[in-house]
């Protein structure tokens, strides 16, 4: 845990969170401010940075979110597909430098991920 984190502190219960999903590794909540119908985050319990802190000991731990994140948006209400995004770092557009996964879906289909730059 990581004193100053905010999402140390969603898991610790210093800060409310929705919960979607909670088991022994990581945390499913909806975000605060949703960007879709369907919009929350998992995130590991265990305090990682970013995705550019893991290694192959994480492997088991990826591998759970990417599961529990198929699984967590068809029981949200996204039947019919939904985006993943890891921002990491500053040019990633980090704003909680703790590893998390958005999970983003609906009814509706999603804008474009990246507009390129002319």
């Amino acid at each position: 845990m990581s004193e100053n984190c905010v999402f140390c502190k969603i898991i610790s219960g210093e800060l409310p969170s929705t919960k979607v999903y909670e088991d022994e590794d990581v945390l499913a909540f909806r975000d605060i401010n949703p960007q879709a119908d369907v919009h929350f985050l998992i995130i590991p319990k265990s305090h990682i940075e970013s995705l550019a802190y893991v290694d192959t000991s994480h492997a088991g731990l990826l591998g759970k979110i990417m599961t529990l994140a198929s699984v967590l948006a068809e029981k949200e209400g996204s039947i019919n597909g939904f985006r993943t995004i890891v921002n990491t770092g500053e040019v990633g557009r980090q704003d909680v430098f703790h590893l998390h996964f958005h999970v983003l879906g609906g009814d509706k289909a999603l804008p474009a991920m990246i507009y390129k730059r002319s």
